[in-house]
């Protein structure tokens, strides 16, 4: 399966990339250990391989000329943003709902205060009209 030998072979190019770029020395005898999709894949760099080659990275003396950096145009600077005032609308929205909270809580009390005088009135009249009538056991 020649698929899998291209997909053995990068992924060993890509550990000697990464290996060369942490500093360390690419160890060509160690497995790697991969998940394939038939399960653990042991992978080695195959010694007929062709070694991997990579562009060495700028050293720090790399200095470029004026003529090679293009010329930087001043950005514009952002416009600040006008502070929106959120603590007003805050505020008012709190003081709406504990406006609207409180007289449904006093509403509340209201309906209360009419159905315990309701109630003590007809329980009253009861009272009142079974006072009237004598008591037979005593």
């Amino acid at each position: 399966m020649k698929w899998m030998r291209e997909r053995d072979l990068l992924i060993a190019q890509t550990m000697a990339f990464v290996q060369s770029v942490t500093g360390k020395t690419p160890a060509t005898d160690k497995p790697v250990a991969t998940r394939g999709a038939f399960g653990p894949v042991d992978v080695r760099m195959p010694s007929d391989a062709p070694a991997p080659s990579f562009a060495a990275a700028p050293t720090s003396d790399f200095k470029p000329s004026l003529a090679e950096i293009a010329p930087v145009a001043e950005l514009p600077r952002p416009v600040p943003m006008a502070r929106l005032e959120l603590r007003d609308d805050f505020q008012s929205e709190i003081r709406t709902r504990v406006a609207n909270f409180r007289a449904h809580q006093e509403k509340f009390n209201r309906e209360r205060e009419a159905y315990c005088s309701a109630t003590m009135a007809k329980v009253r009249a009861a009272l009142g009209e079974h006072s009237e009538t004598p008591r037979l056991g005593k």
